[in-house]
């Protein structure tokens, strides 16, 4: 099974497969707010994770989730024109699930009841450095390719 890691500081995604040859490596944005694992917090979590579902497969690059849901609005200049300040989830969805019980699982750390998520962001905003609300932005092209080789399940660490 391939492995995702996240380096927090450099704001950097590779994922590798079993035999550790690199697969993808792309420049992400994780929380403006710093690193945390609290409920509410607006915090990106750190530790052992593990992807707990994909969401979105088929659907067009730019499609609009709200909820875990398309709402069947494709992004673009009019649409972020009529939402401005919008925190656009867009193209898929990599929901994550801690690993970590009492750090990153379970009670007011649970990173799948916090709801973060590998998700896709508009081309306009800059990768490479914290500007999220928790989640981890990856650029479209860059999500589809991972959405494509990673299986519900891949572990994904996320490390400062």
């Amino acid at each position: 099974m391939p492995r995702i890691h996240i380096d927090l500081a450099r704001q950097w995604l590779e994922l590798r497969h079993d035999d550790g040859r690199l697969q993808l490596a792309a420049p992400v944005s994780t929380a403006a707010a710093g690193l945390g694992e609290q409920m509410g917090s607006y915090q990106t979590p750190r530790g052992s994770h593990r992807v707990r579902a994909k969401i979105g497969a088929g659907a067009p690059v730019g499609a609009v989730f709200v909820g875990r849901r398309w709402t069947g609005e494709v992004y673009g200049p009019e649409l972020a024109a009529t939402h401005p300040g919008r925190d656009w989830i867009l193209t898929r969805i990599l929901w994550l699930c801690g690993c970590e019980v009492g750090f990153n699982r379970l009670g007011s750390v649970d990173t799948q009841r916090r709801y973060i998520y590998i998700h896709g962001t508009p081309d306009s905003t800059r990768l490479g450095v914290p500007g999220s609300k928790g989640c981890v932005r990856m650029g479209n092209a860059d999500l589809l390719r991972l959405f494509e080789l990673t299986p519900p399940g891949t572990p994904v660490d996320l490390t400062e």
